[in-house]
């Protein structure tokens, strides 16, 4: 039998081991070197793989493990511990006939080995010592990682939380607050875009101007919140009758522009009297309810760059304002259309 050797205590507080180990004379060789080296009681003992499965692994820090056992190997006791618990530092300490065994098992898993030859008892707390450092930095990479996964899932989620942000600001001012149409100034920038796109593409864009005849009366009448009705109605008329590619916005007081891009005469025309019938079907509900006795009717100017040959974004909106006057100046509650040969 080998002679121990002698003890090295070491800073508290001691490991809880736990030692596979069927021979009783090398189980006791190893429990006194570990118990000189780390103190009485840091070890507790099982003879075979039963006993070993049957232990709370919770409790431990780090298992010692012979390779061959009564009732199993080193191999299938290792994989039932760490099902149990994935983390668990295990160290074999083997023979070198089985040293291939060892060998296979930290490829499985398996933290470290130590060879039954030589001075190993000497071995065996450094050896402890050196897998539970690394069991430890393990497990502080472990939650250094997830603390910085959380810590980029909060600034992630703070940056969604900002674009949300931005995105709803940018809505806000491009947005008319009581219609939820574009403003005027969003209305602009579209028809700029529209307009340099129809350009380079060589089709046809189609500006449809609205404005509501009696709006003033009703006003009068009713008060404002009755006129405010009245110019949803007319934002949810228009809505309903747009694409998803049309942009439809408030010019200003009761007046309302539709863009409708890839578009030519007799589609715009269509869309320009359901708006102007769905509108009015509203509007007639609506006056009965406040008691208005006249009617709010809808008048409106249309153009398109084809039928207009307008050089301009400027000059297509000009020419369907013209479309509306003439509209408003032939009795109101009608559609004009701009063309060259009228101009």
């Amino acid at each position: 039998m080998e002679s121990t050797p002698p003890a090295n205590a070491v800073a508290s507080p001691s490991p809880r081991l736990l030692l596979i180990e069927d021979d009783p004379d090398t189980a006791d060789l190893i429990l006194e070197t570990v118990q000189d080296y780390f103190g009485r009681g840091c070890c507790d003992h099982a003879p075979d793989a039963a006993a070993a499965r049957a232990a709370d692994i919770d409790g431990f820090d780090l298992v010692l493990s012979d390779m061959n056992l009564p009732d199993g190997t080193g191999l299938e006791v290792m994989d039932s511990l760490l099902e149990r618990r994935p983390d668990l530092p295990i160290v074999f300490v083997t023979g070198e006939n089985i040293l291939g065994n060892a060998v296979a098992a930290v490829k499985k898993g398996a933290y470290d080995y130590v060879v039954k030859a030589g001075d190993y008892l000497f071995t065996i707390p450094v050896v402890v010592e050196k897998n539970l450092e690394l069991w430890r930095i393990k497990q502080d990479n472990q939650r250094m990682a997830r603390e910085l996964a959380e810590m980029l899932g909060a600034v992630q989620q703070k940056n969604r939380q900002l674009e949300e942000a931005v995105a709803r600001a940018e809505t806000l001012a491009a947005t008319d607050p009581l219609t939820g149409l574009a403003n005027r100034r969003s209305l602009n920038k579209s028809l700029s875009q529209r307009f340099a796109e129809t350009k380079r593409s060589g089709g046809d864009l189609a500006v449809l101007m609205m404005d509501l005849d009696g709006f003033k009366g009703l006003n009068d009448h009713a008060g404002h919140p009755a006129g405010d009705r009245m110019l949803v109605a007319a934002a949810r008329a228009i809505e309903a009758n747009c694409r998803h590619s049309d942009v439809a916005g408030r010019f200003g007081g009761d007046e309302f522009v539709v863009v409708l891009p890839s578009t030519g005469l007799d589609l715009a025309r269509g869309v320009a009297e359901r708006i102007r019938e769905d509108f009015e079907a509203s509007a007639r509900g609506a006056c009965r309810e406040v008691g208005y006795p006249d009617s709010v009717s809808m008048s409106a100017g249309l153009a398109t760059l084809r039928g207009s040959d307008s050089r301009s974004v400027e000059q297509l909106v000009a020419h369907a304002d013209a479309a509306l006057y003439a509209a408003k100046a032939a009795g109101k509650r009608r559609l004009e259309i701009y063309t060259r040969e009228a101009a």
